[in-house]
């Protein structure tokens, strides 16, 4: 836990006391004792420190002081095939952390439809992967995640906005292109699940625009991909 994600709703003349599961939360990353400076972020809001005034083993009381400003977004989209749900948490994670803020979850033909079923995909874990990765990224703006459970209309009748004045690139293991490095330009990046997409998708992908790049002769996991692939880009 690089940061101290708070509400604004809790933070009372510049303080604030954390109890309960986040309290919890915090002692199993930090050991802090009254006079330390702990990195602090109001969500959607300023980040800055708060001065440990109180600690028990039923709160942690803050002083804050919030001046700086969260760091800019990634300049990338992410459409994303449904991965298995545990996968999904991780990379929810890693995708907030490395800054991207507009993610779609889609359905294509090898995600299983158990997978959509599964609380994971639910609106609080979401929000929940999301404040983790902000925490180890040290951000304070929150991710929006859009589930589209139905490929074809996504494909054709959003999907094209959405690339509009960015690189569209969708990750593929049988492509020999490699994908481009330090691009100075938005990215709309689509990676499908193990086993990659279908030839129908590549091609529906391709029809709109996206190019198939791909990261070599290894398959790689989803949530290795992700960030090896952000690397390479930016």
């Amino acid at each position: 836990m690089n940061l101290i994600l708070l509400h604004e709703k809790d933070i009372i003349n510049g303080e604030v006391e954390i109890t309960g599961k986040k309290l919890r939360h915090i002692f199993s990353y930090i050991n802090p004792s009254v006079g330390d400076t702990l990195k602090t972020g109001i969500l959607t809001g300023l980040m800055g420190e708060g001065i440990v005034t109180e600690i028990n083993d039923q709160k942690l009381a803050l002083t804050l002081s919030m001046h700086d400003t969260p760091p800019p977004p990634l300049h990338l989209k992410l459409v994303l095939a449904m991965p298995r749900p545990k996968v999904l948490n991780r990379v929810i994670q890693h995708a907030s952390a490395m800054g991207i803020k507009e993610i779609y979850i889609i359905k294509t033909w090898r995600v299983e439809k158990s997978y959509w079923e599964s609380p994971m995909i639910e609106e609080e874990n979401l929000h929940k992967q999301m404040i983790t990765g902000l925490e180890q990224g040290k951000d304070t703006i929150l991710p929006e995640i859009n589930i589209r459970k139905r490929f074809k209309p996504f494909i054709e009748d959003e999907l094209p906005s959405i690339i509009d004045r960015s690189m569209a690139l969708v990750a593929h293991p049988a492509e020999q292109r490699q994908c481009p490095r330090d691009v100075n330009s938005p990215v709309t990046l689509a990676i499908g699940p193990e086993g990659g997409f279908i030839p129908y998708e590549i091609d529906a992908l391709e029809n709109i625009g996206f190019n198939t790049i791909s990261l070599g002769e290894r398959i790689l996991r989803v949530e290795t991909a992700l960030p090896l692939l952000v690397g390479r880009l930016f």
